[in-house]
């Protein structure tokens, strides 16, 4: 073999290796973003709905796959130990697990959609667990499968929860309720507050004899307003009689009778 050829092969081939290294370091890894509920809780003897979905960089393909798992909470049971395969989604189809599950789980989701929920029903107190939501879209295949935990319950337990849910709705309704009419009662007590030496005052002027309205209406523009000078009392009045015999005609007259001023 010629020696200059085999030295450019030689040369060819490590350009090749060196360029193949650089583009598979380079290269972006594809990851898939898979998200589901953190916990349902279902009666007993109903349907349950598992939730989950994903998002891809990548184009939903045929060569997608879903792949949903279960634990058992319930020790001493087959699947506590480790996730067991409850049911496998690949081309379009989808293929149930063991017999515990094979007539009661059901893929609802649309993989198109990127949903890739399923169904169980009826729900019974061994599905209590761990349920993993696992996707693949290749290329991104790169992924943290997401969990949901199941927590099957009784009727009455969950009724109970919706008295309770109903009674703190209710509570804090009626509490508003009382804030708003404590409100409008401080207000009206205000008002009246601000008012009241106005009108004490306007009632003891409709006490005043008739013939001093000119005086009263003196007093009543000053009542309402802060004085200014020193305050002057009550004037009081009184009826002298000028006639000198018991028989005799009387001759009222109204004279002032004292004048109390206050400083």
């Amino acid at each position: 073999m010629d020696p200059k050829w085999s030295h450019s092969v030689s040369k060819h081939v490590l350009l090749t290796g060196f360029t193949l290294c650089v583009v598979l370091v380079t290269q972006p890894t594809a990851a898939i973003d898979i998200r589901a509920d953190p916990e349902v809780m279902v009666e007993n003897g109903t349907t349950g709905v598992l939730r989950c979905s994903f998002k891809s960089n990548q184009v939903v393909s045929r060569d997608a796959t879903v792949t949903w798992s279960f634990q058992s909470s319930q020790p001493d049971t087959q699947f506590s130990k480790a996730p067991y395969t409850i049911l496998y989604f690949a081309n379009g189809k989808a293929f149930p697990g063991p017999d515990e599950f094979k007539h009661r789980v059901l893929f609802i989701g649309d993989i198109n959609k990127r949903d890739v929920s399923i169904q169980l029903s009826p729900v019974q107190f061994s599905d209590n667990g761990t349920y993993f939501c696992d996707v693949k879209n290749p290329p991104d295949v790169e992924g943290t499968r997401a969990r949901t935990e199941l927590r099957v319950v009784l009727k009455a337990e969950s009724k109970n929860n919706a008295v309770i849910i109903g009674a703190v709705i209710g509570a804090v309704v009626l509490l508003i309720l009382i804030i708003v009419a404590a409100c409008l009662v401080m207000r009206v007590l205000h008002n009246r507050h601000d008012y009241e030496g106005c009108t004490s005052l306007e009632s003891v002027s409709s006490q005043a004899p008739q013939p001093r309205k000119k005086v009263e209406s003196s007093l009543e523009v000053s009542r309402c307003s802060s004085p200014s000078g020193p305050l002057q009392g009550p004037v009081i009045y009184a009826q002298l009689d000028h006639s000198g015999s018991k028989n005799s005609f009387h001759k009222m007259e109204p004279v002032v009778y004292a004048d109390i001023r206050k400083n």
